[in-house]
C-alpha cells in the first residue's frame, strides 16, 4: 500500500470579526470584504463555475475579497490548509480522508461540491476509429502522482475494462505536474491522461487525439470538493456558507451561459490557450454533465469514491471514513 502523505500541523490564521449584511453576503466591520485565500489543486477548465464565481464578481457580491494560488498537487495543498497559509482548497476527497486517518489533531471538512467524477481525457498519438481498452496492452501511458486521484480513477477505469495497471501497461507518473504537456510533445508515452483545456488544445495542434472520458468510464463519483479545517469552518461559519452560495451561483450560471460567455469569463485564467480549445473544453465538460448542478454532496458517490481508494491499494478497508465526519452539507443545502 502507498504511505499516505505526511501533513503538517499549524494553527490557522484568524480573521476579522463578521456580521451577516443579508443571506449569504457578509462584511467585516468597518473594514470592507473578508480577505479568503483559497488554494485550487490544479489549474483546469473541470473548475470552471470557481473561475466564473472570481471573474463574474459572484464572490465579490457575497462579500469576499479571494486571492487565488495554485497548489499543483494535494499532497502541497493540504499542507496549506493545516499550517493557515490557505482558508479554503479544492481539492479530491482523497487528502481529507488521508488526514482523518492520520495523527494530525487538526482535520479538515469537505463543505461544498463542485465536480461530479473525473475530468480527464485519455489521449493517444494515433487516431483510431474505435478506442478499445484492450489498445493499452504493452503500452507506455503518461499517469499522474502515485495516490493521486486522477490515477486512482485511470487505474480503476482500466481494471473495469479487463486491463490490469500493474502488469499490462507501463505508467508513468514521476512527471511533474507543469511539464506534463511539454513531456507529451517530446514524444514520451503512446496515450497519456490530461484535465481540459490541454487535451482540446493538442487534438486543435494534431499533437493528440481522443480516446476516452474516464469520468463517463467511471460514472459519478465526487471527485474535486471544496473543504476546510474544522477549526475555520467553526469559527468562520458566515465565510464558509457565503463562499457556497457564491459556488451555487456560478454553477447555474454555467448551466446555462452561451459558450462564447465561458470563453470570455474563463480566458484570464488560461493564458496561451486558444479561444477554440476553452470553447470545446466547455463543450465537452458540459456534455459530460461534469459540472455539479448544486453543492450538496451525496453518500452514494462518496463511497463509491472511498470504493475506487481501495481498490487503488491506498485506503484499506478498515480505514474507510464515515460519510458524516467527511462532509457537511449544512452550507451546501441553505445556499442561496
Amino acid at each position: 500500500m502507498l504511505t499516505r502523505r505526511r501533513t503538517l500541523q499549524g494553527t490557522l490564521a484568524t480573521a476579522g470579526a463578521l456580521v451577516i449584511a443579508k443571506p449569504g453576503i457578509i462584511k467585516a466591520q468597518s473594514k470592507g470584504p473578508v480577505k479568503v485565500s483559497y488554494s485550487e489543486v490544479v489549474r483546469s477548465i473541470l473548475y470552471a463555475p470557481a473561475y466564473v464565481a472570481i471573474s463574474n464578481g459572484m464572490f465579490k457580491d457575497a462579500g469576499l475579497d479571494v486571492t487565488m494560488t495554485t497548489a499543483n498537487g494535494g499532497d502541497k495543498l493540504m499542507p496549506l490548509l493545516l499550517t493557515g497559509a490557505a482558508d479554503i482548497g479544492l481539492i479530491g476527497p482523497e487528502v481529507p480522508i488521508y488526514v482523518l486517518n492520520s495523527d494530525s489533531p487538526l482535520k479538515t471538512r469537505i463543505f461544498c461540491g463542485l465536480t461530479t467524477t473525473d475530468g480527464f481525457m485519455l489521449m493517444g498519438r494515433e487516431k483510431v476509429a474505435k478506442f478499445e481498452w484492450s489498445m493499452l496492452k504493452g503500452k507506455e501511458i503518461l499517469g499522474f502522482r502515485p495516490g493521486s486521484t486522477p490515477l486512482l480513477y485511470l487505474e480503476a477505469a482500466m481494471r473495469q475494462n479487463g486491463i490490469d495497471p500493474l502488469k499490462d501497461v507501463k505508467l508513468n507518473n514521476n512527471v511533474a505536474i507543469p511539464a506534463r504537456v511539454g513531456s507529451w510533445l517530446a514524444g514520451q508515452n503512446q496515450f497519456g491522461i490530461f484535465t481540459e483545456p490541454d487535451p482540446s488544445q493538442l487534438e486543435i495542434d494534431g499533437k493528440a487525439y481522443f480516446m476516452a472520458s474516464i469520468g463517463e468510464t467511471i460514472g459519478p463519483a465526487d471527485y474535486t470538493v471544496f473543504c476546510a479545517t474544522d477549526k475555520y469552518i467553526k469559527e468562520q461559519p458566515e465565510t464558509v456558507q457565503a463562499w457556497t452560495n457564491a459556488v451555487n451561483k456560478a454553477m447555474g450560471w454555467c448551466q446555462t451561459a452561451s459558450v462564447p460567455d465561458l470563453v470570455k469569463a474563463l480566458e484570464p485564467f488560461f493564458p496561451g490557450i486558444s479561444q477554440q480549445a476553452i470553447a470545446g473544453a466547455c463543450e465537452r465538460y458540459r456534455r459530460l454533465g461534469m459540472w455539479k448542478k448544486t453543492p450538496v454532496i451525496d453518500e452514494k458517490p462518496i463511497e463509491k469514491f472511498q470504493d475506487i481508494l481501495v481498490g487503488g491499494r491506498v485506503l484499506e478497508q478498515s480505514k474507510r471514513v464515515k460519510f458524516a465526519d467527511l462532509v457537511t452539507n449544512d452550507f451546501a443545502r441553505k445556499a442561496k
